[in-house]
């Protein structure tokens, strides 16, 4: 005894999930994001350093094919 206030509750709060769930404050989200408005690529991240290509004065990379090492 006493299932149905039990089920009554969960459908209750099953259905204010589902259909009034929590509203997004969109402002907030663009502000904890820090987003500005302007595009992502006008500000860089300086902390990853550039590396160098290895293989960039070897004359015969440009004959090599990264698809054939996939096959093999």
């Amino acid at each position: 005894m006493g299932r149905g206030r039990a089920k009554a509750k969960q459908t209750k709060v099953a259905r204010a999930l589902k259909y009034g769930g929590p509203q997004t404050d969109l402002d907030r989200l663009q502000a904890e994001l820090g987003s500005t408005g302007s595009s992502s690529s006008d500000h860089l991240d300086d902390t990853y350093e550039v590396v160098e290509d290895p293989y960039a004065d070897d004359p015969y990379a440009k004959y090599y094919d990264d698809e054939d090492e996939d096959k093999a």
